[in-house]
């Protein structure tokens, strides 16, 4: 139906001219594009109206994406290392200060549907340098803050809105400028995210010794400031002219009721670019966003508590930022060897398992995390640690992409960040209640662990049950179109279905046919 419209829409022309000629041949084509889009995804994505670069000026695009990216999904975790002598200054309990991230991350993924729409109406180069000066004046903004309720809204709220328009404006523009070469462009710019953990956890650590927290945040907004040079290399890509304008308002005002119609249904169309929720409707998708609501719900406290932890247990201040550091260092080198093993031939098709894995692989590890009594066996975790945080997270998009397809993608996309927000908001103040309320970390470890784990055995369950569904409903669409075909040429003959009957018999046995008349 989908192809259909859009060819009704905009060539007529060619419709009529052929409608004659190729109307048994349109008939077939249609029935096995319909079969097709029931089995398989929806209809592919449109053409892009350009040749991307692949190069070029591109790559210039990849190393401010990388930049802008770093800083995104680094900064919530490095901020961290200044949580105890906030709490000391400010009064703030474990789950008061552990809000501050939980803001932070919850803005930036929950501002990803109006960063793209800003990114689509302004374009990426503007959108990031307002993001990066946006961070930048958070952090300036709360180095003079007194209260715990100044530093959300400054670090959260603010801080979270500028990250969420420098991460989506620059995956948006690394797909204008890259097709054949993107996933090796998107790896590069993704890498930022552990490079600027390795950089800015001792960074900070050296900041807090020297500056105390507020000189640490005031030296943090200027260095966030780089994000308005790194948004400055997102040159717009060069676009074929289009019609002039006065053309189409000329046909709009010739024909205002089709002109009214295109725009509801343009209207329509767009907010289910942002929320779709018939994507409930689809027994994958909800399985993926149970089981990643429970991995992002244990994801995040222990890494914004596990510098305190290990000051807990007579680490020292650098050694314990170092940890935050080497679990970066791991993750850097993970996530491209993930992707690799995730597209062998043998791991592609199974996939979803992967995913699972890898996230009883997580949640085991921070089970095992309150054994440990010294800093080589908290080395020996934050390895792991980093192994299972950058396999999760290296598969987590590729697994929505595998269920969804590429056209429903976006949508889904933005369904599950902003769905996300709420465990990521509630996830390390929840961890921070269980500190306040024992006094001892351990038990952080042992919830967010237990729940990661449980969300990773649900995947590979659900995911059997998924997968023996999906072949049964195929299999019921297999014989449902065999069918459809037998009756297609009868219905092409225009004859009703006791005349077919009676025409099928005759010719079976003539002579049976002429002793009856």
């Amino acid at each position: 139906m989908i192809l259909k419209l859009v060819i009704s829409e905009w060539e007529p022309s060619l419709i009529h001219s052929h409608q004659g000629d190729t109307k048994e041949g349109c008939r077939d084509k249609r029935s096995a594009e319909t079969l097709n889009e029931r089995i398989m995804s929806p209809a592919p994505a449109d053409p892009l109206e350009y040749k991307p670069l692949d190069g070029g000026w591109g790559w210039m695009v990849v190393i401010g994406a990388h930049i802008s990216i770093g800083f995104a999904y680094a900064t919530p975790k490095v901020l961290s290392i200044f949580f105890n002598e906030i709490q000391q200054d400010l009064g703030s309990s474990f789950s008061e200060i552990a809000l501050i991230s939980s803001i932070m991350l919850a803005a930036m993924y929950a501002g990803g549907p109006v960063s793209s729409a800003m990114v689509n109406r302004f374009g990426s180069r503007p959108i990031v340098m307002l993001g990066g000066l946006l961070c930048g004046v958070s952090m300036i903004t709360a180095s003079f803050g007194t209260s715990i309720i100044y530093l959300y809204f400054c670090i959260g709220v603010i801080g979270g809105c500028g990250l969420s328009l420098n991460l989506n404006a620059s995956l948006i523009i690394i797909s204008k400028y890259f097709l054949k070469r993107r996933p090796l462009a998107n790896g590069l710019a993704m890498a930022g995210s552990p490079v600027f953990l390795c950089v800015l956890a001792p960074f900070n650590q050296y900041l807090l010794v020297n500056f105390g927290w507020r000189g640490s945040l005031l030296i943090l907004g200027g260095l966030m400031l780089h994000c308005c040079v790194a948004g400055a290399l997102m040159r717009p890509v060069p676009l074929p002219c289009k019609p002039p304008s006065y053309a189409l308002e000329k046909t709009v005002e010739e024909q205002p009721n089709s002109g009214n119609t295109k725009l509801k249904k343009r209207f329509v169309k767009n907010a289910k670019k942002f929320l779709d929720f018939s994507l409930f409707k689809d027994r994958g998708f909800v399985i993926y966003l149970i089981g990643s609501i429970m991995f992002i719900f244990g994801a995040y406290a222990p890494i914004v508590f596990l510098s305190a932890y290990a000051k807990s247990q007579g680490v020292e201040e650098y050694s314990a930022a170092y940890l935050l550091s080497i679990m970066g260092f791991v993750d850097m080198f993970v996530r491209p060897g993930t992707g690799l093993i995730a597209n062998s031939k043998l791991v592609r098709p199974r996939i979803q398992y992967f995913f699972s894995f890898a996230l009883v692989f997580n949640g085991t590890c921070h089970l095992l995390c309150p054994l440990i009594k010294s800093y080589a066996f908290l080395v020996v975790y934050a390895v792991f640690f980093g192994i299972g945080f950058g396999m999760v997270f290296a598969l987590i998009f590729e697994c929505l992409m595998d269920l969804m397809g590429s056209q429903r993608f976006p949508r889904a996309v933005g369904l599950v960040t902003i769905i996300e927000c709420f465990p990521m908001l509630l996830g390390p103040p929840a961890a921070g209640l269980l500190v306040d309320v024992y006094h001892d970390y351990k038990y952080l470890f042992l919830m967010c662990g237990s729940v990661i784990l449980t969300g990773g055995l649900f995947l590979f369950v659900m995911n059997i049950y998924n997968y023996h569904m999906l072949d049964k409903e195929r299999q019921k669409q297999v014989r449902a179109s065999e069918v459809e075909m037998k009756l297609t040429p009868q219905a092409g003959t225009g004859q009703t279905e006791p005349e077919a009957k009676e025409r099928n018999v005759a010719l079976r046995d003539p002579e049976n046919t002429e002793t009856t008349d």
